[in-house]
C-alpha cells in the first residue's frame, strides 16, 4: 500500500446501481461463512471510488471472513439514497457521514454510537487533535470517524501578483481587495477574483464575516458571538460584507454573479482570474490544468482587521448504521480506514487535510501548494479552528435562503445591511425555537 495522502471525486457503476435496487441488509454470515458488509459513499467520483475499492481489497485480504460491497450513487443523489436506505433499515452497514448529515441521521437514531469501540481502539492516539474532536458530537457520542478535513486557502497567480508590483500574496481580506482590483484588466480578459455568486455563495461571505468578528466569536458555534448574539449582528460584520461584495464590483468578471464551484475553479485554471478561495481538493485540478507550476501557489486563509482568521474545518468520515446486523465487522472496517496508512493514502489522493499526526512529517505536505495548510496548522493562534452549526435541522433551509440573499445583493435588490439584518433575525429565531 502506498504511504501517501489526499482528494475528492464522483461516479457510479452498474454494480452500484444494482446494489441500490436490491441490496441485502447484511443480516448475518453468508452460506460460505463470510460476513458481507454493504458500504455506501456519498462524495462519489470514478477515481475516488477506485481508490476506496483498492483499500477495501486490502481490508478483505487481511480479513478473509469479511466481504465488502461498495455502493457508489451519483453525488447529487447520494445523501438522499443513503437516507432512504437508513430509513428502511436495510442495505447499509458502513456509510459516509458528513458534517451536514450527521445531525439528521443521528437525531433519527440511524447511526451507531462508536464511543466504546474508539476507546478500546489502539489507533485512537495516532489521530490528530482535530480528528479526535470532530469524531465527538455535541451529545458526547461518536457517530463517525473523520477521513479528512476540507479547509479553505487562497489559490493565487504568482506571476500576476508580481507583475502588479506586489511582493507576495494577500494576507488579509483588505489586501485581497487591493491586489485583485489592481490586477483587474477586462481588456486583457484578466480579472482579480473568482467570485462565488451561485450555488453555496453564502460560504465565502460567512468566511469573511468570521474573520472580521473572530475576537468575539464563539469557536464552538461560529455563528454566535461569545455574548450569545449572532455574529451577523456584530458591527464588524458590516465592514466584512462591504469589503467582500466590493470584490464583485471592483475585481470580478460580471458572469461571476452566477458562478458556483465548477465555474470558479475553471476561472482560475483557465488563467482568467488571479485569486480563488477554495478547498485543497482543487490542488489536483490546478496541477492538471494548463497553468505551469511556477505560475501559481496557495496562501493561508485571509485574516480580518485583528490579524486572525477563523478556519471552519468541514469534515466527513465513516460511520456504522444502527440497524447493521454486522456491527463488529463494520466497526473493524471503519477502524481500518482510519488507521495510519489507509487514512494517509486516502487523504493525499483526495487533497484532504489528514487525520493522523504522522502525516505532518510527510514530504507531501511540506512542499508546494500544501505548505499553506502546514502554516495554518502550526499557527493555531492566528488561524483559529471554529465549528459551524452544520448539524442543525435547518441547515439546508439556511443554505437556500442565504444563497438567494447573496443573489439579491449582487443584483441590487438588497443592501448589505438588509442582508445582515435578515441573517441575524433568521438565526436568532432558529436558536430561540430550539431552546423553547
Amino acid at each position: 500500500m502506498k504511504h501517501k495522502i489526499l482528494t475528492t471525486a464522483a461516479g457510479i457503476g452498474t454494480v452500484a446501481v444494482l446494489a441500490l435496487t436490491g441490496c441485502s441488509s447484511g443480516a448475518g454470515p453468508a452460506e460460505d461463512g463470510k460476513v458481507t458488509l454493504q458500504m455506501v459513499e456519498s462524495l462519489t467520483n470514478p477515481a475516488r471510488t477506485e481508490l476506496i475499492r483498492g483499500l477495501l481489497d486490502e481490508f478483505e485480504k487481511d480479513n478473509p471472513d469479511i466481504k465488502v460491497n461498495l455502493v457508489s450513487p451519483p453525488t447529487e443523489q447520494a445523501d438522499q439514497k443513503i437516507q432512504q436506505m437508513l430509513q428502511s433499515g436495510k442495505g447499509v452497514d458502513v456509510l459516509e457521514v458528513r458534517d451536514i448529515t450527521v445531525g439528521p441521521f443521528s437525531n433519527n437514531g440511524w447511526l451507531y454510537d462508536l464511543t466504546d469501540d474508539l476507546k478500546a481502539w489502539d489507533g485512537w492516539d495516532a489521530l490528530t487533535e482535530n480528528a479526535q474532536s470532530a469524531s465527538v458530537a455535541e451529545d458526547g457520542k461518536s457517530y463517525f470517524v473523520p477521513y479528512g478535513f476540507y479547509g479553505l486557502s487562497l489559490f493565487y497567480r504568482k506571476d500576476l501578483v508580481e507583475q502588479a508590483g506586489f511582493d507576495g500574496p494577500p494576507h488579509s481580506w483588505k489586501d485581497l481587495l487591493e491586489q485583485a482590483s489592481e490586477i483587474q484588466d477586462p481588456s486583457k480578459n484578466i480579472y482579480g477574483y473568482a467570485f462565488r455568486g451561485g450555488q453555496n455563495a453564502n460560504s465565502n461571505v460567512v468566511a469573511a464575516i468570521e474573520a472580521y468578528t473572530i475576537d468575539d466569536l464563539n469557536v464552538d458555534d461560529a455563528f454566535l458571538l461569545k455574548n450569545g448574539d449572532t455574529m451577523f449582528s456584530a458591527p464588524e460584520a458590516q465592514e466584512a460584507v462591504d469589503d467582500y461584495f466590493a470584490l464583485f464590483e471592483q475585481a470580478s468578471p460580471p458572469s461571476a454573479v452566477s458562478w458556483g464551484y465548477p465555474e470558479m475553479v475553471a476561472g482560475f485554471t483557465n488563467g482568467s482570474t488571479a485569486f480563488l478561495l477554495q478547498d485543497p481538493e482543487v490542488i489536483a485540478t490546478v496541477q492538471d490544468s494548463s497553468l505551469k507550476e511556477e505560475q501559481w501557489d496557495t496562501a493561508p486563509l485571509l485574516v480580518g482587521p485583528s490579524g486572525k482568521a477563523a478556519q471552519p474545518l468541514a469534515v466527513a468520515g465513516w460511520g456504522v448504521a444502527e440497524n447493521s446486523a454486522n456491527k463488529e465487522a463494520a466497526v473493524k472496517l471503519v477502524q481500518f480506514l482510519a488507521s495510519e496508512e489507509p487514512a494517509t493514502e486516502f487523504a493525499q489522493a483526495n487533497s484532504l487535510v489528514p487525520i493522523v499526526t504522522s502525516a505532518s512529517d510527510d514530504e507531501f505536505y511540506k512542499t508546494g501548494p500544501w505548505t499553506s495548510y502546514v502554516t495554518m496548522t502550526e499557527d493555531p493562534e492566528t488561524y483559529i479552528n471554529v465549528r459551524q452549526p452544520r448539524g442543525v435541522s435547518w441547515w439546508t433551509e439556511w443554505i437556500q435562503k442565504s444563497d438567494q440573499d447573496v443573489q439579491k445583493v449582487l443584483l441590487g435588490d438588497m443592501t448589505t445591511k438588509e442582508l445582515l439584518t435578515s441573517w441575524d433575525e433568521f438565526w436568532t429565531e432558529k436558536y430561540a425555537s430550539e431552546k423553547g
